[in-house]
């Protein structure tokens, strides 16, 4: 448009780095529409999630038949409105983004990062409460747990996710008799083992679904002030996270990484700042415990007893960067935590989906 001055009014159109530069700012499930502008939009999109604010693993809360996600990228939650699944039994996580459902009728389970797909299977074979369930590779482990009736209070089963058969295995070691469920074992794994650690202890045990053996005892506390342990798996190496002093007085937490899962070999990455120790704390509940989720360099630590600040450890260039933050569902009941690294199509495809709806809050987090 021209105006009386003779001047052309229209807006200069943005584009080049400056667009990349601003969608930088931009939440993931708002940079969807963004790629469908134009072509050039979109190489601009996925050049801003390359170059700028790469994308960080989402901590993502269930409670009830609502998802919220923290998206630490942005800075944002995100509500996550979604169809009711129809379990026979709670649904829990273990570890990472894995997400199960288990009854004597039914296992129900979900790998992918916003959980938009379930695979649905038979129970296993023996009755179990509270057992140690875990993903790995192709295997869902399935041990312990065992109700008092049932002839070995250890039994392993595992599940072929490609053959949808079950197997019986070597049995838990006997050191675990007394502490054989998911309230007194912390558990990680890889594509090839299952990691489990008792709580309290540190004595840590491996098991191999291609031969279905168990490893010998491993003792993974580096400091002898470690009163409670937590394992996860990040990028690649096994972590040790370490609450210190005792259960009436916590005076840090610690991180390690495993250098070697042979030997078990453990170095110190970092410690807790005292003022973010001081946020898991509450006045109300015994501070004995913690949580902990696992998604490539991050760990979110939260009070299990509370969870309404969860405490955020990144790793980067050998260092842990601090943060926490608010959790917006604390006041909601019972909540399942889980992590996972979204991406621009994991976002695409959940928009896509059946009766699924996004919705922002804001929200920033406190950084040391």
């Amino acid at each position: 448009m021209i105006s009386a001055s003779g001047q052309d009014d229209r807006e200069a159109p943005i584009h080049g780095d400056m667009l990349e530069a601003i969608l930088a700012h931009v939440p993931i499930i708002d940079l969807v529409p963004a790629s469908h502008v134009s072509t050039a939009w979109k190489r601009a999109v996925v050049s801003s999630l390359r170059h700028f604010h790469k994308p960080k693993p989402w901590l993502i809360v269930h409670s009830r038949a609502t998802m919220h996600a923290y998206d630490p990228r942005s800075h944002v939650w995100v509500e996550i409105k979604q169809p009711s699944i129809n379990h026979v039994s709670t649904v829990r996580s273990s570890h990472s983004n894995f997400l199960y459902a288990l009854s004597p009728s039914k296992l129900s389970f979900s790998l992918d990062p916003l959980h938009l797909t379930w695979h649905h299977g038979d129970a296993p074979k023996i009755w179990r409460v509270d057992p140690v369930v875990a993903a790995v590779g192709r295997w869902v482990v399935v041990a312990g747990g065992v109700c008092e009736f049932e002839d070995d209070p250890l039994a392993v089963e595992i599940y072929d996710i490609e053959s949808r058969v079950w197997s019986a295995c070597e049995s838990m070691p006997s050191i675990l008799k007394d502490s054989s469920s998911s309230t007194w074992l912390s558990v990680a794994s890889d594509d090839r083992k299952l990691f489990v650690t008792e709580k309290h202890s540190g004595v840590t045990h491996t098991f191999n679904p291609e031969t279905r053996t168990w490893s010998r005892p491993y003792d993974l506390r580096s400091d002898p002030s470690t009163f409670y342990s937590v394992i996860a798996f990040s990028d690649g190496r096994l972590i040790l996270i370490g609450m210190i002093g005792d259960v009436e007085i916590v005076t840090g937490i610690k991180l390690w990484r495993v250098k070697d899962c042979e030997g078990f070999e453990c170095e110190e990455i970092g410690e807790m700042p005292l003022k973010f120790l001081e946020k898991l704390k509450n006045e109300s509940f015994q501070f004995s415990s913690i949580g902990v989720c696992f998604a490539g360099n991050v760990v979110n630590i939260y009070n299990p007893s509370t969870a309404e600040e969860v405490v955020v450890c990144e790793f980067v260039d050998g260092c842990c960067r601090w943060w926490s933050v608010r959790n917006v569902v604390a006041s909601d009941g019972r909540m399942v935590f889980t992590s996972s690294k979204v991406g621009i199509e994991d976002v695409h495809k959940a928009l896509r989906s059946e009766n699924r709806r996004f919705r922002l809050y804001g929200g920033q987090p406190r950084v040391s």
